[in-house]
């Protein structure tokens, strides 16, 4: 009998140590970790409530679980997988754009940008009646020279007191031509050099003229030659240089495909509304040199 307290005592020891959690000292009470609660805690993260029961469980964060556990990390949330496109990815895009535009943008200056002035300069040009060169510019030796189609020539002012084979150039693009109208310019030292002559693309090509305006223009366009001084005969009378220099072109002219005087004509004679080549432009003087050709 006096054995039992000790077994009574010996299983309220057993109990005390295997028993319920009531009876354990809260001191003696130690959480440890396991791989259960840290998918859960990867559970938490995604948005799920915690239970009461786990409040005195580590806390946890989107990368790490803290305490005396390892670290894991944490599944995407779905305010992660859906917030957009990723940098790399929105980098791309912006690229992307970037390049289209440029494109369209250079495609466009491309389309803006007129194409360049073509002929070449003549800056001296030989007498009629002096010997000419082996090698004269002023006739083209890439295209025939087509003499059925020049009947007559027509003088022209610019009307500008500048002017230079591509601003004229551009000017007549814009108005819609194809480019330079005239065939020849023959420049007064302001852009052009005094008395220089520019050999337009429409000669050197043997093309049609566009310097003729109006009803008569089509029948002077296609079978008259263009030339054009630069400046304006209303204001200021041209220089010696400019017509010394046109009428050696025009009597050349004359010679090579036998135009006659009678079809060498001013811009006004053709145009009722324009009074070019001007008031100040020397009629006399120019019409006494010309050459008396056959009619």
């Amino acid at each position: 009998m006096k054995r039992w307290p000790w077994r009574l005592g010996g299983m309220i020891g057993m109990r005390g140590l295997s028993g319920s959690r009531s009876h354990c000292p809260r001191a003696l009470r130690i959480h440890i970790p396991t791989h259960s609660s840290l998918r859960r805690g990867s559970a938490d993260v995604q948005g799920e409530a915690r239970s009461p029961s786990m409040s005195t469980s580590t806390e946890h964060t989107p990368d790490t679980v803290s305490g005396t556990g390892p670290s894991t990390e944490c599944e995407p949330t779905t305010a992660q997988t859906t917030a957009g496109p990723s940098p790399g990815r929105r980098t791309q895009m912006i690229l992307g754009s970037f390049c289209l535009a440029m494109t369209a943008a250079f495609a466009f200056l491309a389309m803006d940008t007129p194409t360049p002035v073509r002929g070449f300069p003549l800056t001296a040009i030989t007498a009629v009646d002096r010997p000419q060169p082996a090698v004269d510019l002023l006739f083209p030796s890439d295209q025939p020279l087509t003499e059925d189609r020049w009947r007559g020539i027509v003088i022209h002012h610019l009307g500008d007191p500048f002017g230079t084979p591509e601003s004229i150039h551009r000017q007549h693009l814009s108005w819609g031509y194809q480019g330079l109208g005239y065939h020849f310019l023959i420049g007064n030292g302001n852009g052009l050099g005094d008395g220089e002559i520019h050999v337009g693309y429409r000669w050197a090509g043997q093309l049609p003229g566009a310097h003729v305006v109006g009803e008569a223009g089509r029948g002077h366009n296609e079978h008259s030659i263009g030339i054009c001084l630069v400046g304006n005969g209303e204001q200021r009378a041209f220089s010696d240089r400019q017509i010394r220099h046109l009428i050696r072109l025009v009597q050349r002219l004359q010679r090579e495909l036998g135009i006659p005087r009678e079809h060498i004509l001013l811009h006004r004679d053709v145009a009722s509304d324009v009074s070019s080549p001007g008031a100040l432009f020397p009629l006399a003087e120019f019409q006494s040199q010309l050459l008396d050709l056959p009619y």
